[in-house]
């Protein structure tokens, strides 16, 4: 069974030619799949039954299974996802007033390793196939009825986007695709723990979407603690890359900064992030460290988030605090672990 959530339009079109069929049938499939979500080949009622008994007969569109969905008392759905057997992912759901935001994995579990993440305490398996990433959000589109004018897309789940990035890559330009899913790559939002290679290919594509830096410290010796892909790209190589990174009228790079106590939240800190983002077009969101028993650090208090905010926007930096959403259900930032999945 071939399986054609991932796959392009010039892709459907040869695998509609393939069993004899005309390939204007591909834009009709095409369509269904990204732009209406249908899961099942009886929704196409558009095309005649024979027809979808053949393609059910060798084609798969189904969305990734459902094992479980968590709902939070904010309104923060967290689903679990089973891609293959043994193998789970997490996506979330976010509502918000004027959008919602799905957050998307890339990978069953994640090698970056940084300390404050629990994502980064579970092995790493695979990488995700394109129809796994935009299975996600299909299937969250699906039970949420939300349409691609309300929806943000964040990649930035389980993974690091960038060590599976042909597979991202195509997973965004369908997602961008005016004849498919729809969603302005101004609503796709793209973080990374600072791959600096990938950084500067991500330059050169297009859709590019928007760029968020995971940041979270001022000098290498504490980024080095944090996240251990420092040591491979500094602080300053990143940075570089970042200024290097083509961005429209109006658009900026969001820089994530965890705050953690007595780690990288003192005044020191913030006028050095001050200096070091000196010239970027920019924008920083300052994340209070989501507390987590396999986490042995603490978040800062509210009064040193806030005394580290003024000194930013002092110096004219938007920063914003970004509460979490979904703690009761371990859907916070850094605290997607599988938890509760029944085996």
């Amino acid at each position: 069974m071939v399986h054609l959530i991932g796959a392009n339009l010039g892709e459907i079109e040869a695998a509609v030619a393939g069993i004899g069929e005309p390939r204007y049938r591909a834009r009709q499939i095409y369509a269904g799949i990204y732009k209406r979500s249908y899961g099942s080949w009886d929704q196409f009622t558009d095309l005649g039954k024979p027809l979808r008994e053949k393609l059910g007969g060798q084609f798969s569109i189904a969305h990734p299974v459902v094992q479980q969905v968590f709902v939070s008392q904010d309104g923060t759905r967290r689903y679990l996802f089973e891609v293959d057997r043994g193998n789970r992912i997490e996506a979330v759901y976010i509502p918000e007033e004027r959008r919602d935001t799905f957050c998307i994995s890339t990978q069953v579990g994640c090698a970056v390793g940084c300390l404050f993440c629990v994502t980064g305490r579970l092995p790493m398996r695979r990488n995700l196939s394109p129809g796994e990433i935009v299975g996600q959000i299909l299937s969250m589109q699906v039970d949420r009825g939300t349409t691609p004018k309300r929806l943000n897309i964040v990649i930035m789940g389980m993974g690091e986007p960038l060590h599976n990035y042909e597979n991202v890559m195509k997973a965004i330009r369908l997602m961008a695709d005016d004849q498919g899913m729809s969603i302005s790559p101004r609503h796709i939002t793209l973080s990374t723990s600072g791959i600096v290679p990938g950084i500067r290919r991500l330059a050169s594509e297009q859709p590019v979407p928007n760029l968020a830096i995971s940041l979270n410290a001022t000098t290498d010796k504490v980024r080095d603690l944090l996240m251990p892909v420092n040591k491979r790209w500094n602080i300053a190589a990143l940075l570089e890359a970042c200024r290097g990174f083509p961005l429209a009228q109006r658009q900026r790079i969001t820089f994530e900064y965890v705050l953690i106590e007595d780690i990288n939240d003192s005044p020191e800190d913030a006028h050095r992030l001050v200096r070091l983002l000196q010239g970027l077009r920019k924008k920083v969101n300052l994340i209070p460290l989501n507390a987590d028993p396999w986490i042995k650090l603490k978040a800062s208090s509210p009064e040193r988030v806030l005394a580290f905010q003024k000194i930013l926007t002092d110096s004219h930096i938007t920063a914003n605090i970004r509460r979490p959403r979904g703690a009761d259900i371990s859907a916070a930032c850094g605290t997607l672990a599988l938890r509760g999945a029944e085996d």
